[in-house]
This record gives C-alpha cells, sequence and structure tokens, in this order.
C-alpha cells in the first residue's frame, strides 16, 4: 500500500484543482456544504459530479442527470475488466471496495505498476491498487471540502478547470510506449473528438475508447507485438 501512495503522489497532485472545481460548483448550485460532502462521498468521480450539478442545475430531472452520470461513467466497465485477472483471487467484499474506489487515476497507476514490477500475490496486487485508490479518494474529498467551503471567494481567473485534462494527459503519456498504444490512443482520440462533433455527446467517449481499443488490438496482432 505504501508502494502504491508513493506512486500516486504526483498525480495527487494534480488532482487537487479538480475536486477544488468540484466543491466550488456544488455550493454554486445550491448543495450547500453538506450537500457537496455527502455527494462527493456517495458518487466520487469527478467528471460524472461535475455533469450531474450542472444538468440538475440548470432544471433537468434527477433520472435525466443519474442517467447521464452513467453514462459518462461507463469507461469503468473496461477498466474493470482490464484489473479484474489482477484481483480475482480477492473475496467479493474486497472487489466490492476496490469498485468503489476505482478512478481513472487508480486503474492507470495500476497497471502500470503491475506490468513495470508484477506482484507475485493476488494481495500485494490487492494492496498496491488500494495504497493509489485510498490516497486518491483522501485527496479528492479533501480538495471537495474545501472547494465547497471557500465556494466563490476562488477568483475566476484562476484557471482551476485546466487542471482537468493536463491530470489525465499525466496518466496518457507515460503509457504510450509503443505503436499498438500509440495507434490506440490516437485512434480513441481523435474518435472521440469527431462522434462527439456528430452530437453523441457523452457516448462519444465510450465510442472513441472503444475503436481505440480495437485499432490498438489489429495492430499489435497485425505486428506480433506482446503488448
Amino acid at each position: 500500500m505504501r508502494a502504491g501512495a508513493r506512486a500516486g503522489i504526483p498525480i495527487a497532485i494534480g488532482v487537487v484543482p479538480f475536486g477544488l472545481v468540484a466543491g466550488v460548483a456544488a455550493t454554486e448550485a445550491g448543495m450547500g456544504v453538506g450537500g457537496a460532502v455527502a455527494w462527493s462521498v456517495a458518487v466520487f468521480a469527478g467528471a460524472s459530479q461535475l455533469a450531474a450539478i450542472e444538468l440538475l442545475d440548470s432544471g433537468a430531472t434527477a433520472v435525466v442527470a443519474a442517467g447521464t452520470a452513467l453514462l459518462i461513467n461507463l469507461r469503468f466497465l473496461m477498466y474493470s475488466a482490464a484489473l479484474a485477472p489482477y484481483l480475482t483471487s480477492q473475496s467479493l467484499g474486497e472487489r466490492l471496495g476496490a469498485a468503489y474506489v476505482l478512478t481513472d487515476q487508480a486503474f492507470g497507476i495500476a497497471i502500470a505498476g503491475y506490468v513495470k514490477e508484477p506482484r507475485s500475490s493476488g494481495r500485494e496486487r490487492l494492496h498496491f491498487y488500494l495504497g493509489v485508490a485510498a490516497l486518491m479518494w483522501v485527496t479528492w474529498q479533501t480538495t471537495t471540502v474545501i472547494g465547497a467551503v471557500v465556494g466563490s471567494t476562488v477568483p475566476e481567473s484562476v484557471p482551476l478547470d485546466f487542471s482537468i485534462p493536463l491530470v489525465f494527459l499525466a496518466l496518457l503519456v507515460p503509457s504510450v510506449t509503443d505503436r499498438p498504444t500509440v495507434v490506440g490512443a490516437a485512434v480513441a482520440g481523435i474518435g472521440v473528438v469527431l462522434v462527439a462533433e456528430l452530437g453523441a455527446g457523452n457516448a462519444a467517449l465510450v465510442i472513441g475508447v472503444t475503436g481505440g481499443i480495437v485499432a490498438g488490438a489489429v495492430v499489435d496482432l497485425a505486428t506480433g507485438s506482446s503488448s
């Protein structure tokens, strides 16, 4: 767990502005500090938290907000499938706990850690993952509370939103190491933009990423790569 937490520190620092944005958005939508904290603990998914808050604040129904959040979070199905072979020996309760703290950051760092330094047992793999995930959970909840408390006192000139794409770029770049991953990343990125422009909305992420996975797999098979 200590090794996982250490590996997650650089990314956790980048998550701080993201959490502040979520806290500020919740209070500006009228949820109050208590509501912002409860929302963050219950949902614990940055992009869908912000999207649902925006929808609710604009007058959308709870069903629409919840459906949008679920659509955005469909990527976690792919993350879970990728993690399953490493954690399959753990109990159902442990895997459910791991599912609650699953984030983009925890997944990316854990998978990279497993590839770079394979752990000999499922218990070690689980603890490495939980070390990363727990750090992300604490960082997110703490910064969400701070954002909810300071609220609108944060000047609009402070570009907190700019931190969000930077966090994901920091996860992506170290993972692009060979031809299949380069092709997969390029196809996914371009695909998301093109599909979004066609009006697919939040479904563009899942469609684009699925295309990237297929493209990477095809190149992997064609080149005989071991990726």
